[in-house]
Order: structure tokens, then C-alpha cells, then sequence
């Protein structure tokens, strides 16, 4: 017998209908739906409850071999989630670029560091383009912290290589500018995002 009747046949025996059942397990009557219809599988800790709810082993819910598989499933989901958490972090991080003294400014033959905001001695060209792509690596990082928190898969990707296209944008901008502070700085940013698109599709695999 397969989960899905099984699942079914627990439900069945305790009276409860399908929304009942998922009040009792805290989770949506569409995922219940989902697992009767065979359509899919509960998490690990769904299988925790619906094992102690019904007083059954999760070895009688389930194979060995589609214990494993769910739970490595699940390892993936989350590395994932980790690194679209990070990357958005990242760029969130991007902010530091704007506040932080990584620009010089001369005054009476003395070269003070200034940050972006103070920063006067370039044409107003390259500050109008450092602000667009400032201020669109930080709007990557805010959408990317609501695809993690929404669990939204779909564009996720898309997202992590827009964001990166702007980085690579930056780094070669703030050289042209010759902005060395700023330029290894940003590096550092795209590297850091470089090494979590890796692990990323890495994992997909």
C-alpha cells in the first residue's frame, strides 16, 4: 500500500475529513490534499506529526528508500533557501558601498576619504550611474529577501544572475572610474555572490 492510501485509510478510521485533519497537523488542507492524491510527499517534520498524531511508525508510513529520498529533497530545499538568504544578504550589504569612506575628496591640497553621499570630485554622469546601480543591487536584495520569505521558486534564479550582471557592471564602472577602495570592495561582493550561484546549481544537481 502506498503512503497516499495509507494516509487515507488512518484519516478514514479516525472520522476526520481532509481540513481536520490538516488543523491537526498544522498544515494547509491543500498540502493534505496533495499527499492523498499522491501528488507529493510531507516534509520530515510533517511525518513527525502525522506519525505521532496517529500513533504509527514513520517506517509504516513509509519505505526506507522514500524516507531518504524526501529527506535529501528537503537537504536541498534548504541549502538552497540558505543561499538565496545569503545572496540577498549580500546585496542588502551592497549599502556600504554609499555610506562607508571609500571615496577621495580633495580639499586645500589634502586628500580626505569621503563616503558616496559627500563624494564631489567625479562629473555628475558617474554619480547618476553609481546611484542607478547602487540603488538596483540593493532593490535585488530587498526582492530577493521576499522570494526567500514567500518561498517563491519561480524568477529566483533569474534574479541571483540580474544581480550579478549588475555587480560584474559595477566592478568594471568603479575601475574605469579608478575608485580602488570601492572597486575591491564591490569585488569582494561579486565573489561572495559568484561562490553561492555555484553551490546553488551544484545543488540542483
Amino acid at each position: 500500500m502506498e503512503f497516499n492510501e495509507k494516509l487515507q485509510e488512518l484519516r478514514k478510521s479516525r472520522g476526520l475529513t481532509q481540513e481536520e485533519l490538516a488543523e491537526a497537523l498544522f498544515v494547509s488542507r491543500t498540502a493534505v490534499s496533495k499527499w492523498e492524491s499522491g501528488r507529493g510527499y510531507p516534509s520530515i517534520d510533517s511525518l513527525k506529526e502525522i506519525s505521532n498524531y496517529f500513533s504509527v511508525s514513520i517506517d509504516d508510513l513509509l519505505s526506507s528508500d522514500k524516507l531518504i529520498s524526501i529527506a535529501q529533497k528537503e537537504n536541498r530545499s534548504n541549502i538552497r533557501s540558505l543561499c538565496d538568504l545569503w545572496f540577498g544578504a549580500i546585496d542588502l550589504f551592497s549599502v556600504i558601498l554609499i555610506f562607508l569612506p571609500l571615496y577621495p575628496n580633495t580639499v586645500d591640497g589634502y586628500i580626505y576619504s569621503v563616503d558616496f553621499i559627500s563624494y564631489t570630485q567625479t562629473s555628475r554622469f558617474n554619480l547618476i550611474v553609481c546611484w542607478i546601480l547602487y540603488s538596483l543591487l540593493i532593490l535585488m536584495g530587498i526582492v530577493k529577501m521576499l522570494f526567500v520569505r514567500t518561498d517563491a521558486k519561480k524568477g529566483s534564479k533569474v534574479i541571483m544572475e540580474v544581480s550579478l550582471v549588475l555587480n560584474i557592471i559595477l566592478v568594471v564602472y568603479l575601475g574605469l572610474m579608478r575608485e580602488s577602495y570601492a572597486v575591491i570592495l564591490a569585488f569582494l561582493l561579486l565573489a561572495a555572490k559568484t561562490i553561492l550561484l555555484i553551490k546553488r546549481i551544484k545543488n540542483e544537481k
